[in-house]
C-alpha cells in the first residue's frame, strides 16, 4: 500500500485521549477567561474535529492576538526552511490551554522587589542575578588509621631508559 501523507498522518498518539481521560469536555474548558496578549499552550482535544489544529503546531506555546465566540486567535513560532517565522492561526478554545511559561519569571520578579525593598532598609548589597549551581565545597577525609594516622602520598616512578 502506499504510503500516506494526509493531513492528519503519525498522529496516532498525538490526538489519541490518555488512559481514563475520556468522555465529554469539562465545562471549565468552555468557560475559561482568556485575553489578548495571554500566553497558551496549544493541545489538540481528539475529542472535538471543529477548529482542531494542524499536527505541527501540537505542544506549542503562542500569545493570544484575537478573541472570538468559541476560538482565539493565536501567534506561533514554526520552523520552516532554516527560519522562524511567525504564524497566526485561529484555534477552538478547546484545542487551548493556559500557559504556565511566565509563572516562574513573576516569581522571581516579586522575590527581587521584595530583596530590593529589604536592601534598601538595611543598606546592605544584594545579588538579584541567576547563578548556576556550584560545584560542592571542598573537605578533609579523615586518614583510615583513625586521628594522628600518618598520610602517605604516592608519587610516580621516574623515568629511566633501558637501552
Amino acid at each position: 500500500m502506499p504510503h500516506s501523507f494526509g493531513l492528519r498522518a503519525r498522529t496516532r498518539h498525538m490526538f489519541a485521549k490518555k488512559h481514563r481521560q475520556h468522555g465529554p469536555i469539562h465545562l471549565s474548558q468552555y468557560l475559561m477567561k482568556v485575553k489578548v496578549g495571554d500566553y497558551v499552550d496549544i493541545f489538540a482535544d481528539p475529542a472535538v474535529h471543529k477548529g482542531m489544529p494542524h499536527k505541527g503546531y501540537h505542544g506549542r506555546t503562542g500569545i493570544i492576538f484575537n478573541v472570538t465566540k468559541s476560538a482565539v486567535g493565536v501567534r506561533v513560532n514554526k520552523f520552516v526552511n532554516g527560519r522562524i517565522i511567525e504564524k497566526r492561526i485561529h484555534v477552538r478554545i478547546e484545542h487551548v490551554r493556559k500557559s504556565k511559561c511566565q509563572q516562574e519569571i513573576l516569581r522571581r520578579k516579586k522575590e527581587n522587589e521584595a530583596a530590593k525593598d529589604e536592601a534598601r532598609k538595611t543598606g546592605n548589597q544584594v545579588n538579584l542575578k541567576r547563578t548556576p549551581k556550584l560545584p560542592k565545597d571542598g573537605y578533609m577525609l579523615a586518614a583510615p588509621g583513625g586521628e594522628g594516622a600518618e598520610i602517605t602520598t604516592i608519587q610516580p616512578l621516574p623515568f629511566s631508559d633501558l637501552v
